[in-house]
């Protein structure tokens, strides 16, 4: 008969060998950029094919047969499409990285936090590629592209987008290297 705290060890022994093998399942590795979800982001029951990139986090999919406007949670780049202000320093960088990420068709994995819709209606989420599980709202981050914006209560990330800034300005990556501060 097992002791108590042997059940609890082989319990956390079982959770931790699961989650590596979730890793290795999903193609995850030490330092890759793929991030994997926290508790609170729920998959969001559908197949996603990009249609369009409007700037560096907003982007148009395809789900099913609707159209949908997505704004990735966590992050911010600057700006280039608001009429009302002009184009910010990297944000034509920031826009064409989205788009080599995300060219037309890619399939997209779609995880929402708690919060769906932003004061515009667009679907707040998070946007993994498909075909190898890249994690774009953090790739941005990392490249230096774009800055965490934690606005709760979608903050499943909040810690990873920050450090990948953080690291980001310290390696002087993207926008750190050429946008006054």
């Amino acid at each position: 008969m097992a002791r108590p705290g042997q059940t609890v060890l082989r319990t956390l022994a079982v959770v931790a060998l699961s989650a590596a093998a979730a890793m290795s399942l999903s193609g995850c590795r030490a330092g890759d950029t793929h991030v994997p979800p926290t508790s609170s982001a729920q998959v969001v029951p559908a197949n996603a094919t990009v249609s369009h990139v409007v700037d560096g986090d907003t982007v148009d999919l395809l789900i099913g047969k609707r159209r949908v406007r997505v704004r990735l949670i966590g992050i911010n780049t600057p700006e280039t499409v608001d009429r009302r202000r002009p184009i910010e320093c990297f944000g034509p960088q920031a826009k064409d990285t989205t788009r080599s990420l995300l060219p037309p068709g890619t399939a997209v994995r779609v995880e929402r936090d708690t919060e769906p819709r932003d004061d515009y209606d667009r679907l707040l989420v998070y946007l993994y590629r498909a075909a190898d599980g890249l994690f774009v709202n953090y790739e941005l981050a990392r490249r230096g592209l774009a800055v965490p914006l934690r606005i709760a209560p979608n903050i499943a990330h909040a810690p990873d987008f920050a450090s990948a800034a953080r690291q980001a300005e310290r390696e002087g990556l993207g926008l750190w290297s050429a946008c006054p501060r």
